[in-house]
């Protein structure tokens, strides 16, 4: 029988078995033998150990061998401009004032003008020569330990979902954060501090569902901390001595375990049982923890906590230090606040460009050096995964006559540490810093990338929820290994 083969427009009397079941029924005949390959796959493929129910924090094995263990996330939020910070854009700086000489996309928020280069010079740093902007000169004197993306690509142009996808891969529904991936796949080093924390003194775009477990055990979700004097709240019982806290917390175990045992699972109440276990033995290890006044001066300095201008992100900074160097999994660090300041979107400089954004840089630029000049003295940085960036870049054109509109279409974030190969550059935007035209990386492909690096498969970790699977890229996601050492 011959057979009409429509990608080569003639007949065809050898279609093979693949191609057969491919083309018959819309490719329903593919859908078994998806299913032999996915289960061929799983049976040869790196294993995931599944958490155990009754102690779902205890520490597990990575999927393979990992090149990081521990990841500091330090979250711009409100989008910083990628052509004023790490994607120079010389021809923009000669257009400026021109309009831009090509069609723009008909996603928009507002209407902007025309060019605005860039206010801010250049300078090559390090041995790699990376350009980095005046604004951040202690970050560019890191440049060899850096890997700077400069063709980041974001689906969302407001801060709400665009966040929401930075964080936990989707834009619109509620889904688990990075962190708390992490924390489902591999456990927690330290038993006594929460696993997942979020240092963020005020709310940043979406608050909570960034750090949210979602439909995840409860157990995995992040651990907010908004009070840099006092992090922990009501951590401590002077009325009750600890063995009395010990003695009650036991019947207090046992009234809940007998309350859970009546009902259907539900993975709030071990939850909330093991918080009130954690919440004691956090007693002796937390306050340490927090209490960066147990640091040196020069540590201190180090950090800019001696200025006013750095002290606020330079104590969050030195926490998260403090944190990962005790075994917890993730610290995420949001820029909100500033001297004069405090905002949910700092980075937004719709106006007052100039200002603003010299202001943001200055809060954060000692700090951030100080953090991975800190990291790699201990010997940290090699398997601490350091990664810098917000929720999209801002728009080359000029959004009134000092200010730059969302723009996710092409914007720059940098990885250090834990397996990243420093000292390079990785894809390209245009010649105006619109799109990203080389080497894009999505940010499915970024969160493949840092699971990858905590030797984690991100086609293999997955949730069973709702009657299908789900993991932190959803169904996308590559691997960049350009930024691979």
């Amino acid at each position: 029988m011959k057979l009409h083969d429509p990608r080569h427009n003639r007949m065809s009397a050898a279609l093979s078995r693949r191609e057969m079941l491919g083309g018959f029924a819309n490719g329903f005949g593919m859908l078994g033998l998806a299913s032999v390959l996915a289960e061929q796959e799983a049976a040869t493929g790196p294993a995931f150990t599944l958490p155990s129910p009754a102690d779902p924090l205890a520490a597990r094995p990575s999927m393979f061998p990992a090149k990081a263990k521990r990841v500091i996330f330090l979250f711009m939020s409100g989008g910083p401009s990628h052509v004023d910070t790490f994607d120079p854009k010389p021809r923009l700086s000669a257009d400026s004032g021109k309009p831009l000489p090509f069609a723009r996309p008909h996603l928009e928020r507002t209407k902007t003008g025309n060019m605005l280069g860039s206010p801010f010079s250049f300078k090559r740093y390090g041995k790699c020569g990376t350009e980095v902007s005046e604004l951040f000169p202690h970050v560019g004197s890191c440049a060899d330990d850096i890997a700077v993306i400069r063709s980041m690509v974001a689906d969302n142009i407001n801060h709400n979902g665009a966040c929401l996808q930075m964080n936990t891969g989707e834009q619109a529904f509620s889904r688990p954060s990075m962190g708390s991936w992490l924390l489902y796949g591999l456990g927690t080093e330290n038993r006594n501090l929460p696993g997942y924390l979020v240092i963020s003194p005020a709310q940043p775009a979406q608050g909570a569902p960034l750090w949210s477990s979602s439909f995840l055990p409860a157990a995995y979700q992040g651990t907010l901390v908004s009070d840099l004097k006092n992090p922990i709240v009501n951590l401590t019982n002077p009325g009750i001595a600890l063995p009395r806290q010990r003695d009650e917390l036991d019947v207090l175990r046992q009234l809940n375990e007998m309350h859970r045992d009546a009902r259907a699972e539900d993975s709030r109440l071990n939850a909330r049982i093991a918080s009130f276990e954690l919440a004691f033995r956090m007693q002796r290890e937390a306050p340490e923890a927090f209490d960066v006044e147990r640091e040196t001066e020069a540590t201190k300095k180090l950090y800019g906590m001696d200025d006013s201008t750095t002290a606020t992100f330079g104590k969050q900074c030195l926490m998260a230090r403090r944190l990962v160097e005790r075994g917890v999994r993730m610290v995420q660090v949001y820029h909100t606040q500033n001297v004069n300041r405090s905002s949910c979107q700092l980075w937004d400089q719709h106006g007052n460009l100039r200002n603003g954004l010299r202001e943001n840089c200055a809060a954060t630029d000692k700090p951030i050096a100080g953090l991975l000049q800190d990291l790699k003295a201990r010997g940290l940085l090699k398997d601490t995964l350091v990664i810098w960036g917000g929720e999209f870049g801002r728009t080359p054109t000029a959004e009134s006559s000092d200010g730059r509109e969302h723009h996710p279409f092409g914007f720059s974030m940098w990885l250090a540490g834990g397996g990243v190969k420093g000292g390079i550059v990785h894809g390209a935007t245009d010649e105006y810093g619109w799109n990203a035209v080389e080497d894009k990386v999505h940010v499915h492909d970024l969160h493949a990338t840092i699971l990858h690096l905590m030797g984690m498969d991100h086609k293999k970790l997955n949730y069973r929820y709702a009657g299908r699977d789900y993991r932190l890229t959803d169904v996308y996601g590559n691997i960049v290994p350009g930024l691979l050492a």
